[in-house]
């Protein structure tokens, strides 16, 4: 009984003092609120609605995953940014030098701003790619393949920006 007790206590004083997050942020206890302007399509190709639903799953990561309010412009942390790449290329070749698989890149610019340090600034490119099978088109695939390709960009940025990885 003593133990769980223990356990809890230290549950409350870790996940409570600001520093430290079961999450894996590595926030300063003074930042309060985040902004993610709305990220655009610097690229031909893909979906027109891509920057959209990049910007609000961005919004959304960082209100599940940290304390931070957020607001519509001017945050302490500030995410924007730019779709800059969306392109099919042969991922693997057969034996007769024909693609085997086809890969799906989206390469996104992004920019971070941090109003408390800007030491933690950056401007920088994270790409992600998905694999599919070369007798199948884009069509067939990228409602299949942009999912996870979304997912392990806002995570990179998220890294990146709050984690400090």
């Amino acid at each position: 009984m003593t133990l769980l007790l223990f356990i809890l206590n230290a549950t409350f004083l870790l996940s409570g003092c600001g520093i430290y997050s079961f999450s894996g942020t590595n926030l300063s206890p003074d930042l309060k609120t985040f902004s993610v302007a709305n990220f655009t399509m610097g690229t031909a190709g893909g979906p027109a609605n891509l920057p959209q639903r990049l910007t609000e799953q961005l919004k959304e990561y960082f209100q599940k995953n940290t304390s931070l309010t957020i607001l519509p412009s001017g945050g302490d942390l500030v995410l924007e940014g730019s779709i800059t790449g969306y392109d099919v290329t042969p991922a693997a070749t057969t034996a007769s030098d024909q693609a085997g698989l086809n890969r799906l890149n989206v390469t996104v610019q992004v920019r971070f701003t941090n109003a408390k340090d800007e030491t933690k600034n950056f401007d920088q490119s994270f790409t992600y790619f998905a694999d599919f099978p070369q007798a199948q088109t884009l069509d067939q695939n990228e409602a299949r393949l942009l999912p996870t390709i979304q997912e392990n960009l806002i995570q990179q940025i998220f890294n990146k920006s709050a984690a400090d990885w």
